[in-house]
């Protein structure tokens, strides 16, 4: 229901928008760009799911592979004791437990074009489990919140970016993504576990403990490397780890004597009707983010923001990076261009450049993994997945403006 009403607040705030620029100042023009907006995001919303299709049918002909040799039932053993109790509702030693690992695996590498269709696939593994098809259970709405709040342990993309844009160090954006995303994950774990009365007993708090002292080992490493090693290292590291699981399950495949080819077929045949599924939850996401966006309200709420952050006497610097903090949540590729664009304007070593960086990559797009992840399994009501997702994109949004101020 959530997602019902901010799908119908991006409609009603750019026809509103519009209307008092048209009133305000005579432009009329803005009509013609919200609706030119309406027409080329429908594209782009199928452009995605065209470009998704192709890794969705590698990816789960690969998974298809890992389950059949039985890979994934092994990952899911190993995670059951944290997992079992996040996920209650899913029993143990069930597939779902498997695909959740690798995706929550493939996020953490920064490798989004596998994470998704692992993703998919422990969505539809729990669909299987649910008892109301059009409503999401409390494991997908954990799963979902899991996702959003992004834990990136190496954030590739954004390091290449800002090697591209001509930064003197292209990873000293390294350290401040992987504490302010593993801030998100904590609050929003932490948050959920509350609302879905999970008890966070010792099993729980190890597990956090290890994967806290897991991006510390990590930021050790990485902060000894000399900087020009950081970005060669973290992106050889994220790819041979993929490709050694690729690797793991075809030799699996082998072992349990699986036609390899024919396992992969009949899971990559699958990407494809989910590839086609999804088309209709981005085209309705993204043309209503297109809209709010060409009407000229985001840019109206960043205004708004820095004139009361100036009134009240406190530094503005990090306004700059407002609009890629707002369409974080709505757009992997609108913030990403927010981001290049304040690279562009004010240089990639600037300190506003940083900061929407950081914020990047602070973060996974919510709006986007709501609409792809519950369009995939036609799940309509997702409850409170949105509220949650939202608190843990703030969350870490707050914490990568702080943790900039404290490093740049």
């Amino acid at each position: 229901m959530a997602l019902n009403w901010i799908w119908i607040a991006f409609f009603a705030a750019a026809f509103l928008t519009a209307a008092g620029k048209s009133l305000a100042t005579g432009d009329l023009a803005v009509w013609t760009d919200i609706m030119n907006s309406s027409f080329s995001q429908a594209a782009f919303a199928f452009e995605i799911s065209l470009g998704l299709t192709g890794v969705l049918t590698l990816w789960l002909g690969i998974m298809k592979i890992g389950e059949k040799a039985g890979v994934i039932e092994f990952f899911g053993r190993i995670i059951s004791p944290f997992f079992s109790r996040l996920f209650p509702g899913i029993p143990k030693g069930h597939p779902a437990m498997g695909a959740i690992f690798m995706n929550i695996s493939a996020n953490m590498l920064g490798l989004d074009n596998a994470a998704t269709p692992m993703g998919l696939r422990a969505m539809q593994e729990m669909q299987k489990l649910n008892p109301r098809k059009d409503t999401a259970t409390d494991a997908m709405i954990m799963f979902l919140v899991l996702n959003s709040s992004g834990l990136c342990l190496i954030p590739i993309s954004i390091m290449m970016y800002r090697a591209q844009g001509g930064a003197a160090n292209p990873t000293d954006v390294f350290i401040p993504i992987l504490i302010a995303t593993a801030i998100a994950t904590l609050v929003g774990l932490t948050a959920l576990c509350i609302r879905q009365r999970i008890r966070m007993d010792a099993v729980i708090w190890s597990w956090l403990l290890g994967i806290g002292l897991a991006v510390a080992a990590i930021t050790s490493f990485f902060m000894r490397l000399p900087a020009e090693k950081v970005q060669l290292y973290s992106t050889f590291g994220a790819n041979f780890i993929l490709f050694s699981v690729i690797i793991a399950f075809i030799i699996a495949g082998i072992r349990k004597k699986l036609n390899v080819y024919d396992t992969f077929i009949e899971g990559a045949k699958d990407g494809f009707k989910t590839a086609v599924m999804i088309i209709p939850y981005l085209v309705a996401i993204l043309v209503a983010i297109g809209m709010f966006r060409a009407s000229g309200a985001l840019d109206m709420l960043t205004g708004w923001v820095e004139c009361g952050v100036n009134a009240l006497g406190f530094d503005s610097q990090w306004v700059g990076a407002l609009p890629t903090m707002l369409m974080k949540p709505l757009s992997g590729s609108g913030s990403c261009a927010m981001m290049l664009d304040v690279m562009k304007a004010n240089g990639p070593d600037a300190f506003v450049s940083k900061l929407a960086a950081a914020v990047r990559g602070s973060t996974d797009t919510t709006f986007y993994i709501l609409a792809v992840y519950f369009g995939s399994v036609g799940v309509m009501k997702t409850r409170y997945a949105a509220g949650y997702a939202l608190l843990a994109d703030i969350t870490g949004a707050v914490a990568a403006v702080a943790v900039a101020y404290i490093f740049f």
